[in-house]
């Protein structure tokens, strides 16, 4: 295999309503969440796995050359299709091109179509080898299951073979109530059902999970590939592209293929193309997904994220949809920290999703405002209703303990509940439980009162008496910076020492920050000396109790090292724009800070997943990345610094 990316490395392609296609360079898939037609049926959640991957290969005059390759229980790679591959690229889209043993180039491409359930295949014939009259015939077998994404398929009875065959168009109905599945192709199919078994995910199973699957195979597609390029669309049965039946399965492709060019041209920056992946449809409004390939839309990050993929690349549009979709779900002063799945009620368990919400309802009015097309009268109103709704049942007092003390400050915590986004949680065990008075809730709660202030006296007496309890109550002197956590579990004077990240809010990442001058320095310099790596925070200080520097193991020993020293990329931002605060916010500064830490993040966008940045990584050297390789407020963090923090210029 020949490609300057890691062969692991991962690609993605959503398809704006929640759905992806997703695989790795090599072309083995390593998880249960790889697929070529991966659909959300509720858009962005209700995900179904329809077709997971493909079989593919080349005859030349019969003899034949795998472009696939797969892992199979217990630890075998067959075919050798990964060996043939002589270049990879994952821009405009994924391409891949294969080299035969007579030089023969093919390419492969695949790319999803936006706002569709739809993903486009196409193979082309690039050069000749050494037998430029050889006949070249493409066979392809598409790899069925039409399970809920976070399962795994077995082999079973109930699997559904038959196939409508209907011109260029072929149906599989795997299963009933399972969305079917159409390929409209050039190519001539063949039924030929069988079971491919004991497919192995090597991700999953260094995660300690179920890592063995059944797939069904109902048929094949041929192509002639001396007769010009072979392409199949996948798509949801009666959701496909194109209505008009007739149209040729080629012009349907090139169509679509022109199409994407044309709209991922719009983005002129590879982290531009990268966020356009998260913002996605939810009903008829927006939402942000978390990550790719598990996570669906979460409160706390939508929010956070929003700052970099909807406000610092002027998608206002976007950003106002979700907004003011999200003022509408405020209750007891709480937003919901996740919608689940499958249409349970919504879960309220974060105390600081609700003030990340004023943070970025803020920071919208005056991104508009800026821009010259202020945000309309009856729609600030809306928003200013939600942040007083928000600040009011904080102060009166709402869920798990979540009230405003005596002294300004906002406590929360019950036991057995994680409400920080330090939110790890094994069984009953609860690994950073913070409960008590956090330092980072208290800057977003602070960041609150201010906003609300601008526009209601009643939170100015309030943010007043908080601030100078702050800085009387959270400064640790002996480590230069702040503690976690103080008046732990409830009890008054009692703190949590803990260095970790969540004090870099008190100086960057929120429109105020609550430390100056010489604290602040000392802060920044700390948090720097200490946490900082290449990628991100530390989420712990190296030389904590409690350090973990490797996130990997079983579901218990990664959820235990997730917040004990595991970087969290995200915080790169609030991290940077403190540097550059305490730097005078000077151009020399930024121009300092753009070669100093943003310029080293660039590398991992070609780490894990292609032009993204990962949701984590190691806290010891190399700071490999790991969980979720796509990651919406780590992306976001990035352009917020690029095109806002770090920008010299107006």
């Amino acid at each position: 295999m020949s490609s300057h990316y890691p062969e692991t490395a991962e690609w993605l392609e959503a398809d704006g309503l929640g759905g992806f296609a997703s695989g790795t360079v090599s072309g083995i898939r390593t998880r249960r969440y790889h697929a070529l037609l991966l659909t959300a049926t509720t858009p962005p959640t209700g995900r179904v796995c329809l077709v997971n991957g493909l079989e593919a290969w080349v005859s030349l005059d019969g003899r034949q050359q795998a472009l696939s390759c797969q892992r199979y229980a217990p630890d075998v790679v067959h075919p050798d299709g990964s060996e043939r591959i002589a270049e990879f690229t994952p821009e405009p889209w994924p391409h891949w091109t294969f080299r035969l043993d007579d030089g023969t180039l093919i390419e492969q491409e695949i790319l999803t179509q936006h706002g569709t359930s739809a993903v486009a295949l196409v193979w082309r014939l690039a050069a000749r080898g050494l037998e430029p009259s050889a006949e070249v015939t493409l066979a392809v077998r598409p790899l069925l299951s039409g399970r809920d994404y976070h399962a795994l398929h077995h082999e079973n009875p109930a699997f559904c073979f038959d196939a409508e065959v209907d011109g260029e168009r072929v149906t599989w109905r795997p299963y009933a109530g399972v969305p079917g599945v159409v390929a409209i192709s050039n190519g001539a199919y063949t039924h030929e059902p069988c079971w491919y078994r004991n497919f192995l995910y090597a991700a999953e199973r260094e995660r300690g999970l179920d890592c063995v699957e059944d797939l069904a195979a109902p048929g094949t597609l041929h192509f002639d590939l001396a007769r010009g390029d072979a392409v199949c669309l996948l798509a949801v049965a009666g959701a496909e592209p194109v209505a008009d039946r007739a149209q040729a399965a080629t012009v349907q492709a090139a169509a679509l293929r022109a199409a994407e060019r044309r709209r991922r041209a719009a983005f002129p920056r590879r982290l531009e193309r990268a966020a356009d992946a998260y913002v996605v449809a939810r009903g008829d409004g927006r939402t942000i997904v978390a990550g790719y390939p598990w996570f669906t839309d979460w409160g706390r990050d939508t929010f956070i994220a929003l700052r970099g993929l909807c406000l610092a690349t002027r998608r206002l549009a976007d950003a106002r949809a979700i907004l003011l979709a999200w003022a509408g779900a405020v209750s007891e002063g709480m937003l919901p920290n996740r919608f689940p799945d499958h249409g349970e009620a919504p879960e309220y368990n974060a105390v600081d999703a609700a003030l990340w919400w004023i943070v970025a309802a803020h920071e919208y009015v005056a991104a508009a405002a800026a821009g010259g097309s202020a945000v309309p009268a009856g729609e600030q109103e809306r928003l200013r209703a939600a942040t007083d709704a928000i600040l009011s049942g904080y102060a009166a007092g709402t869920r798990f303990g979540i009230h405003c003390d005596a002294d300004g400050m906002l406590a929360a915590g019950v036991p057995g509940v994680q409400l920080t986004w330090m939110d790890a949680k094994v069984g009953d065990w609860v690994v950073t439980p913070r409960i008590g008075k956090p330092v980072e809730v208290q800057a977003l709660w602070l960041n609150a009162l201010a906003i609300g202030s601008a526009f209601s006296e009643r939170w100015r007496e309030v943010l007043t008496r908080g601030r100078a309890t702050f800085e009387a109550r959270f400064w640790n002197e002996a480590a230069g910076g702040l503690y976690d956590v103080v008046d732990c579990d409830h009890r008054p004077g009692t703190i949590d020492a803990s260095f970790r990240p969540n004090q870099i809010f008190a100086v960057g990442g929120l429109p105020l920050a609550l430390l100056t001058g010489e604290r602040a320095r000392r802060l920044v310099e700390s948090v720097h000396e200490r946490l900082w790596t290449p990628v991100g925070l530390r989420s712990l200080a190296p030389d904590a109790p409690g350090y973990v520097g490797r996130y990997e193991g079983d579901v218990r020993a990664r959820d235990g090292a997730y917040h004990q020293g595991t970087v969290w990329p995200w915080l790169i931002g609030p991290f940077v724009e403190a540097w550059v605060r305490v730097h005078d916010a000077t151009p020399a500064a930024k121009r300092a800070a753009r070669d100093r830490f943003l310029t080293p993040l660039w590398r991992y966008l070609d780490e894990a997943g292609l032009g993204h940045l990962a949701e984590i990584a190691d806290g010891d050297p190399p700071y490999t990345p790991r969980g979720c390789p796509f990651q919406a407020w780590s992306v976001g963090e990035a352009l917020r610094l690029d095109r806002l923090v770090l920008a010299t210029q107006g």
